[in-house]
């Protein structure tokens, strides 16, 4: 008999990942939950999205993060917990970890991680500042002897590809596209539906526990180069190529505004410095989420791109 799958609890789940994460759960047949402040909230957008998950089957705690009492209660009720925190709410992690500790059922926690490794980035500020409270929390769940996964999934497909990769532009170049360095680093870029479902796939799976999973599609594994060359396919149209030398790049991180200045830095970071392909998992600290999982069928950056055309 298939032995009984885990009780997840999704904290952040109304937010940009964390619906995704809320309704693979659901469709994975896991019993969901997710943390919510108002089940019943008036910004209608938001009442609907509840709505859905209900209608899905996963059930609503009422309970804040400043709320210990709440958090433990909700916390009780599942096996594992999986945080999407936003940026802000990032080192109040230590809350989520507190209240797993002393509920003691929780079997796996995944903190809020979902972009580049943080224990081997040499990103610039800002980021840097927000890596270094994601490896801080790294550290107290470690410290809390919970057995945890991390996420490492690259650029979010809804964020990077609807510029076609550009940091500097929301839309599709035109006439021009500005590339960030040579356009030769690979980077990684994973639909936010794909991400939740190798990672709800890894709750229950113990060659991912105390590891770090990192989802790396080979099909959306690219330079910005082949990306543009990509879209340039599809629409049939050349666009220039405007390079932004390195330091140009550095310059413009330091002269940004918030939030401008944190999507370069991050940017900078895949495009200039590689770091979401240039190295090798180390089998003892992570895994591949493709070699785990072979038969998941992801959304390709081929066939992304085609909902722009």
């Amino acid at each position: 008999m298939a032995s009984e799958k885990s009780k997840i609890l999704v904290v952040g789940g109304t937010g940009f990942l964390g619906r995704h994460v809320v309704a693979a759960s659901a469709r994975l047949g896991h019993p969901t939950f997710a943390l919510v402040r108002d089940p019943a909230p008036s910004d209608p957008a938001k009442a609907q999205l509840l709505q859905g998950f209900q209608e899905s089957g996963v059930t609503l705690l009422k309970g804040d993060l400043y709320n210990h009492g709440s958090l433990v209660t909700a916390v009780k009720a599942a096996d594992v917990v999986v945080s999407t925190l936003g940026a802000l709410q990032l080192a109040d992690q230590t809350r989520l970890i507190a209240a797993i500790k002393e509920t003691g059922n929780v079997k796996r926690f995944f903190p809020s991680e979902f972009g580049l490794d943080v224990d081997r980035t040499g990103a610039v500020e800002p980021a840097k500042s927000i890596f270094a409270r994601k490896a801080a929390i790294r550290r107290a769940v470690e410290a809390s002897g919970v057995p945890y996964t991390y996420v490492v999934a690259g650029y979010f497909a809804g964020f990077a590809l609807p510029s076609i990769g550009q940091a500097l532009s929301r839309a599709p170049p035109t006439d021009k596209a500005v590339v960030l360095g040579d356009g030769d680093a690979k980077a990684v870029f994973v639909e936010e539906g794909d991400i939740a479902t190798y990672t709800v796939l890894a709750a229950d799976d113990p060659r991912a526990a105390n590891k770090t999973i990192y989802i790396k599609p080979p099909a959306n594994t690219l330079t910005h180069n082949e990306l543009l060359a990509l879209w340039e396919k599809k629409t049939g149209k050349a666009f220039e190529r405007v390079y932004l030398p390195e330091d140009a790049v550095l310059k413009q991180i330091q002269e940004s505004p918030i939030p401008l200045n944190i999507i370069l830095a991050i940017a900078h970071a895949v495009y200039v410095r590689g770091e979401q392909t240039g190295f090798e998992i180390d089998p003892a600290k992570g895994v591949d989420a493709t070699d785990l999982y072979p038969d998941v069928k992801y959304t390709t950056v081929d066939e992304y791109l085609n909902r722009f055309l």
